[in-house]
């Protein structure tokens, strides 16, 4: 009961993005959330920065730009939800594992380029359902 610690206003809005990359950084999947990146040159300028920063590492969370990030790849994807940075890490790794899972699920376990590719509209679900605008 500090009353001391300032805190960030509540908000249900989470996920400020989520996206999926191939393993050349190319964008498989991108959906965002708010106007923190309004342009798709943007974006995309975004997108080759976080590969860059994660794709040769272990860790699963990087703070980015002033956003938190959490990624998980397999086999030739890149996973990535992408946060504020006050954002709860565990939050966000709730949806990324939620994703992921699903996914595993439709693909009978084989996540990768091609099966992603072949159901994009089950990606689109799935995203749909997990995050509800944000």
């Amino acid at each position: 009961m500090c009353s001391s610690i300032s805190q960030q206003e509540p908000s249900l809005y989470t996920v400020k993005a989520v996206l999926i990359l191939d393993n050349d950084g190319d964008r498989l999947y991108a959906k965002y959330y708010d106007d923190t990146y309004p342009t798709v040159k943007e974006q995309k300028a975004f997108e080759k920065n976080i590969f860059n920063k994660t794709h040769r590492t272990d860790s699963e969370i990087a703070l980015l730009e002033g956003l938190t990030v959490v990624y998980k790849s397999s086999i030739d994807l890149y996973f990535y939800v992408i946060g504020s940075s006050h954002e709860n890490e565990l939050m966000l790794m709730s949806v990324l594992n939620c994703l992921f899972d699903s996914l595993s699920q439709m693909f009978r376990k084989n996540v990768e380029k091609r099966a992603l590719l072949d159901s994009m509209d089950g990606l689109f679900l799935a995203v749909d359902e997990i995050v509800d605008g944000g």
